[in-house]
């Protein structure tokens, strides 16, 4: 039998009651980035019941099972279990109970369906020879998470893949699947900066060096190294995602702190953003008269998703015989960022594609005449609004299930 047929019989029993309740559970319980106790302990429970020797803690809080099945290939799969600091405006039954965090990416989903394909291909063992190893990583949204993981020896002390598999929610009608072989995802790199003023009464503006300012012309001038700098051709975001300074209204603060995300799809396109930011912030502090240098930081950094393209392309076939035709779209690179990669030694092929859930209802109310419009008009990963259909957590885990078995020797 091929993945395809096979991955339906082995996911035809699934209990799909039971796994919406693990996820509404999840969504109620969301936890920021490396500090996933709760939600590890949860999937590291349904993988020991699976039969998976299964370690908690691993870089952090992250989850290892490892289901041992007889000789053939070793198979990865990985589910992310961050939420995010947002706060929940869904109104969902199952909203968070935790206010200011949600899981407005959909970890929660991508764990539930980690726990149900490897709990449906713990049951249908029978059926496949290898290695199965489950991983529930933290810290994805912070970049630190695989990295993490890996430092604390996900390839050394656990068997190393031969294969990676992961699947990410999007928005778009149910029903698709998005495969892109080669680049999928962009490189992206978190930058915080601090620019250093002299504080002072707002009544004597001229006795002070006013970083707020100084951060306004830095926003703004920003904004062309994208417009002015960056051929046309090359794909290219900068985006200025935080801006504090000051605290009450008479007061003119001593700093100003920004925090920025720029991505790209190439080294070299990546390494001219960070120079235009430096240049450019370096700039605007010493022509305001800072009292010293502004300091500028680089934080997170995710590397470039790029599928192995033969993979894609029969993981993408396995799908369409899944699912049908029509349910295979290739809708190119994306500017998100992943730190998925890192979890595949070098050398090893990975393959990851996104899966649309939002709910038909809304996907038919969405303005727009063609797929691309709608998709700018429903709520999409890291809104508070972001409520994938729980209607796709059984094709989720039938996706995932039928990409492992391209690898499983039958």
């Amino acid at each position: 039998m091929t993945a395809a047929p096979l991955a339906r019989d082995l996911t035809s029993g699934l209990r799909a009651a039971a796994l919406e309740d693990f996820y509404r559970d999840l969504h109620r319980h969301p936890e920021l980035s490396m500090r996933e106790h709760r939600t590890a302990e949860k999937l590291a429970a349904r993988l020991r019941a699976a039969g998976f020797e299964t370690t908690e803690e691993v870089g952090g809080t992250g989850v290892v099972g490892v289901l041992r099945n007889g000789d053939g290939p070793t198979v990865m799969l990985r589910g992310d279990m961050d939420a995010l600091p947002v706060r929940e405006a869904t109104g969902l039954a199952y909203a968070s109970e935790h206010d200011g965090v949600m899981h407005a990416c959909g970890h929660d989903l991508h764990v539930t369906w980690l726990a149900g394909a490897a709990e449906a291909l713990a049951a249908g063992r029978e059926t496949w020879s290898g290695t199965l190893v489950a991983v529930g990583q933290p810290g994805e949204e912070t970049g630190e998470g695989a990295r993490a993981m890996v430092a604390d020896g996900l390839h050394t002390r656990f068997p190393p893949p031969d294969a990676v598999f992961g699947q990410h929610v999007a928005p778009g009608p149910a029903g698709l699947y998005a495969h892109t072989p080669g680049l999928t995802m962009s490189a992206a790199t978190e930058v915080d900066i601090v620019i250093h003023g002299t504080g002072g009464h707002g009544s004597r503006p001229e006795s002070t060096v006013d970083p707020i300012v100084t951060a306004a012309y830095v926003v703004a001038r920003l904004q062309t190294v994208v417009a002015r700098e960056i051929p046309a051709k090359e794909q290219a975001v900068l985006t200025v995602g935080r801006l504090h300074a000051g605290s009450k209204n008479n007061v003119i603060p001593a700093e100003a702190r920004l925090g920025l995300t720029l991505r790209s799809q190439s080294p070299r396109v990546q390494e001219k953003l960070m120079a235009g930011i430096r240049r450019i912030v370096t700039g605007e502090c010493a022509a305001a008269g800072c009292v010293k240098p502004p300091e500028i930081t680089v934080g997170g950094e995710f590397p470039a998703t790029v599928n192995d393209a033969a993979l894609d392309r029969e993981v993408a076939a396995v799908h369409t015989e899944l699912f049908g035709a029509g349910s295979v779209l290739d809708f190119g690179p994306a500017m998100g960022s992943e730190d998925f990669s890192l979890l595949a030694p070098d050398g090893v092929p990975y393959d990851f594609w996104h899966v649309p859930a939002t709910p038909d209802g809304l996907w038919a109310d969405a303005p727009g005449a063609d797929l691309a419009e709608k998709f700018g008009n429903v709520p999409g990963n890291h809104s508070p609004l972001f409520a994938p259909d729980p209607a796709v957590i059984v094709p989720g885990v039938q996706a995932m299930v039928a990409a492992a078995l391209t690898r499983l020797t039958p």
